[in-house]
């Protein structure tokens, strides 16, 4: 009996060790899956906010776009036009319309030493895949080929309507992509996953080919040339970036001036051409309505249809009315380059502002979870739609859904309204890499959207996630900081309001009321607070410790810091004009020409224009070459850069 008992003992205290450990490694458990949990959850707000800086900062650069847009058309009107047709046209002066203007690539020749691919008309299949693979290699297709792409495509676009549609049938699927902003990578990976375009393969392309990557030109080539070899199974819609005043900020002319040297002011001029014959919107199986941005309250998909959709231009500029149009040929007559059309087409589209406004909604308009319909004040263009605006739309066509592109999103698409609306983004690592994944849609017949993600991957697949986060936490923080420092002079005036002892430190709440209403970036400054600034125990803010961390790129102390500011802030701007005004693209300008062009553009700024300050400026760098000034070497000395001693903390 004792054994037994014993026995009995033994099993009992096993059985309380084994119960016991049992509860402490499901204590453990719980423990590491809470502590993972929230470092996931802290990692997803870090990557979430940095996201929303780069999107603010995005959007207030649009917005800033508008005050500069008149500038921009004034300077291609005076540097580009005018002398690209004295350059290219063999006839005296060329209307911008005429087919002819371009037809001068049959007398570029190419020289036997250019490797890349060599193309004749009509294009095939074949001609398609020796484009991607020349293209995927980095290889430039020569501006002859360019000039006679450009020519074809134009052709087929002036047969499309304002809003094409699509019928698929039950045998095949089609595919729809959002933004791809240049990046040749994504386009290439989304053809590779989904198959090349073809009568059984057709796509859509949503608009907002170009700028900010650095492969728009490669893009536009490989769209259009699927484009002449499958008119009827391969569509392409306008975005808000089909736009040449946009171009000029964005990155676009920039990148046709430097690829294309010689022949690039031909490019860029016909393809302003070439964008307003972009269609508008497509319909797939009277269903499915695909536009860049979205919709207004207005928008009329009948009016749409009757524009004449090649007079606009761009959509940066208000049309004026009947009056001043008539008041502006009667002032003005004959424009600089001698032709009458070249002033009255290009610089004043023939449309009434109600037609302006049914493509200005469609082409930068964003969703919104509230009702009603508002103007979109951070983008300075189009609206806010509410699911009430959707519903309305989608009942008086007998649509079943709204498919557009035009923001950035996290995971390549999203849903709102209800399901009724999608947003498709197909630009992965927009903002940094690792930033964000791109997206198509696949839709079968029944117009089931089916979504397919995906990431071009250099580096980042070889880090963790917290690597990856942190380094687009670090490049949307020196973004913004970038940002703060070209406003110093105002944001060091304001703060100085609330700082009536001239201690140096105001409080948090100051703070963040002076970052919002001098940035505008509708921030959460408080939550940022530890990431830009020293704070005292006592909690007050040292702001002057803001602009610590950056600095510009060579020591400009004997200049005027209003004017330093200025230059920082419209570095970019700045350089973009003079690569206008540069016909040889020998990167040098007389002095005379830098004293002229900064003098119109601070007049037109309301800046003051500091003339002597500025040639004291470039004097002091020492950027006069031969009597020429290297305005590319003189604005980077105004490029907003990080402290040594901040990189290497």
């Amino acid at each position: 009996m004792e054994n037994t008992i014993s026995t009995m003992g033994c099993n009992a205290s096993s059985d309380y060790n084994k119960s016991k450990y049992g509860e402490t490694a499901i204590k453990a458990t719980v423990l590491i899956q809470r502590w993972y949990r929230c470092k996931r959850a802290q990692l997803d707000i870090r990557r979430r906010y940095s996201l929303t800086i780069f999107q603010s900062i995005e959007y207030a650069d649009e917005q800033e776009q508008t005050q500069l847009s008149n500038f921009f058309t004034f300077m291609l009107e005076h540097y580009v036009r005018h002398g690209e047709v004295a350059q290219t046209s063999t006839s005296s002066h060329v209307s911008p319309d005429a087919d002819s203007y371009v037809t001068e690539y049959e007398k570029i020749d190419v020289p036997d030493s250019y490797d890349g691919p060599r193309l004749s008309f009509p294009l095939t299949l074949a001609h398609a895949k020796a484009l991607l693979n020349a293209l995927k290699n980095r290889q430039l297709l020569h501006a002859r080929y360019v000039l006679q792409l450009l020519h074809e495509t134009k052709r087929v676009l002036k047969e499309k309507p304002n809003i094409t549609h699509v019928s698929v049938s039950y045998f095949k699927e089609i595919t729809i992509c959002g933004d791809l902003h240049g990046n040749l990578d994504d386009l290439l990976l989304v053809f590779h996953k989904n198959g090349l375009p073809s009568e059984n393969n057709p796509y859509v392309f949503n608009g907002d080919f170009v700028d900010r990557g650095k492969n728009s030109m490669e893009i536009l080539i490989i769209l259009f040339a699927f484009l002449l070899i499958y008119p009827n199974d391969f569509h392409l819609n306008r975005g808000n970036h089909e736009d040449y005043v946009l171009n000029l900020k964005y990155g676009f002319t920039r990148e046709v001036l430097k690829k294309y040297k010689v022949h690039s002011r031909t490019i860029l001029y016909h393809l302003q051409d070439i964008f307003s014959w972009l269609p508008l919107a497509t319909v797939i199986n009277n269903k499915v309505l695909v536009v860049h941005g979205g919709i207004s309250d207005t928008t009329d998909l009948d009016s749409l249809n009757l524009i004449q959709r090649n007079k606009l231009k761009t959509l940066m500029k208000i049309p004026k009315s009947e009056r001043d149009r008539k008041n502006q040929v009667k002032i003005h007559g004959v424009s600089s380059s001698g032709s009458p059309e070249l002033s009255r087409s290009s610089s004043h589209p023939e449309l009434s502002k109600k037609e302006w406004k049914q493509v200005l909604d469609i082409l930068w308009s964003d969703p919104r979870k509230q009702h009603g319909c508002t103007p979109n004040e951070r983008r300075g263009g189009g609206c806010y739609f509410g699911p009430d605006t959707t519903e309305q739309l989608l009942k008086r066509y007998n649509l079943k859904m709204l498919i557009r592109s035009h923001e950035f999103k996290p995971d390549g698409y999203d849903l709102t309204h209800d399901g009724k609306v999608i947003t498709i983004f197909s630009a992965s690592n927009y903002y940094e890499e690792g930033s964000n994944r791109g997206a198509y849609i696949r839709m079968n017949p029944d117009l089931v959207p089916h979504f397919v993600q995906y990431q071009v991957c250099t580096c980042t697949d070889k880090e963790k996630n917290w690597e990856r986060v942190k380094t687009i936490e670090q490049s949307a923080l020196q973004t913004l900081q970038e940002k703060i420092f070209v406003h110093k002079l105002t944001l060091t005036e304001s703060f100085a309001k609330y700082d009536c002892n001239s201690t140096g430190k105001i409080s948090v709440s100051d703070w963040a009321a002076v970052m919002e209403s001098v940035l505008q970036l509708k921030l959460p400054w408080r939550t940022l607070k530890s990431q830009l600034v020293k704070t005292d125990p006592d909690g007050k803010v040292d702001y002057m410790s803001c602009f610590s961390y950056m600095d510009i790129a060579r020591p400009t102390h004997q200049v005027q810091p209003t004017l330093v500011e200025t230059l920082c802030k419209y570095r970019r701007d700045l350089q973009t004009i003079f690569n206008i005004m540069d016909e040889d693209q020998s990167g040098l300008i007389s002095p005379a020409e830098f004293r002229k062009t900064w003098k119109t553009f601070s007049s037109h700024l309301g800046i003051d224009s500091h003339d002597a300050a500025i040639d004291k400026l470039a004097q002091s760098i020492d950027y006069n070459k031969d009597d020429y000034i290297d305005f590319n070497e003189f604005l980077e000395a105004f490029h907003v850069v990080h402290k040594l001693e901040n990189k290497a903390a």
